[in-house]
């Protein structure tokens, strides 16, 4: 693949890795690593790295934002459960 494609892609990364760092919230915050994981799966992909693509889109896209929304689920649980003790 030639330059621009690599260009445009490491902006991409560049984008979605300032919008996780901006977003407070942590639901959002998942949400917006899934979407900079699937950045990063790209720039691999244009960098002829397609097995660590592979590797990026599975962990990055879909595993860890899904273990960081189950924590803060459980989390809120967990304080909603002991307002109610007090």
């Amino acid at each position: 693949m030639g330059d621009p494609v690599v260009v445009v892609s490491l902006l991409g990364v560049a984008a979605a890795a300032t919008a996780a760092v901006a977003v407070r919230d942590p639901v959002r915050q998942a949400l917006v690593l899934s979407v900079l994981g699937l950045a990063l799966a790209v720039l691999f992909t244009a960098l002829q790295a397609p097995d660590v693509a592979l590797s990026q889109l599975a962990v990055g896209t879909a595993v860890t934002p899904l273990l960081l929304l189950l924590t803060v689920r459980k989390v809120k649980r967990r304080a909603r459960g002991e307002g109610r003790r007090e």
